[in-house]
């Protein structure tokens, strides 16, 4: 018997340029969860192999063909064929506000229909990865637009590699840092503090000021301290984005 879509096995997988995602849902809650280095992809099946049957895969690639091959290989060897997704003009609610949807990456606009669905009123979406995806949601699911800048971890690696006498050494947040590692580190998280609220501001200014910020990727729990407003970390919002996308396929 072909599982209801409410109750079906789904394996979602958030393929970043730094780090792999996965967890396997069963209409309940996350019974499996996972990540390996995108570089290390092609160790994805022994991860899997203990699985267990699922019903559905789908994901959210932005590594690269390499990195899809990998996926589409493990999923085979699990007896599932694998769905990626591509950024809509609609669906779910969310409406994309690019001029070329498929423009949109595929993380951002499963976050944004995981948003939508979430949380009333509008919100920004963040997401603190390698890159740093700021984006505003309206309450009515319109995606206004939204910032790409360096997550706080490349801006810190853009000075090591793009100067002679910057090295870089882990430093700690200061609010005046007193040492070169500190004042990299503390200038790179108040850079994107200051991305976030210039976004929201512009909400405010348009009538959408943001009842809401909620936040992912692996920088969200350091750049939420430094956040003088009130945020929500979900550290699941691609993946719960993506499973919703599956059950209402």
């Amino acid at each position: 018997m072909t599982p209801r879509p409410d109750s079906a096995r789904i394996l979602a997988i958030d393929a970043g340029n730094t780090r792999i995602k996965w967890g396997v849902h069963d209409g309940h809650s996350w019974t499996a969860a996972g990540a390996v280095d995108s570089a290390q992809a092609s160790r994805i099946a022994g991860d899997w192999g203990a699985l267990g049957p699922v019903d559905l895969a789908i994901a959210s690639n932005v590594a690269g063909d390499a990195v899809q091959g990998h996926l589409e290989r493990a999923c085979e060897a699990l007896g599932v064929a694998l769905t990626t997704i591509h950024a809509e003009r609609e669906g779910l609610g969310v409406t994309n506000g690019y001029r070329d949807p498929r423009q949109l990456g595929s993380d951002r606009w499963a976050a944004l229909v995981a948003a939508h669905a979430a949380l009333p009123g509008h919100k920004l979406v963040v997401n603190a990865g390698t890159a740093l995806t700021i984006d505003a949601l309206a309450q009515d699911g319109r995606f206004l637009g939204g910032l790409i800048v360096p997550g706080p971890d490349l801006m810190a690696r853009a000075l090591d590699h793009g100067t002679a006498a910057l090295r870089q050494v882990e430093g700690r947040f200061e609010e005046f840092p007193a040492s070169t590692p500190d004042a990299i580190a503390s200038g790179a998280l108040q850079a994107c503090v200051g991305a976030i609220l210039r976004l929201r501001d512009t909400m405010a200014a348009r009538g959408f000021e943001p009842a809401a910020i909620l936040l992912s990727g692996g920088a969200a729990a350091r750049i939420a301290e430094r956040l003088p407003i009130a945020c929500a970390i979900h550290e699941n919002l691609v993946l719960d984005g993506l499973v919703r996308i599956a059950r209402n396929a």
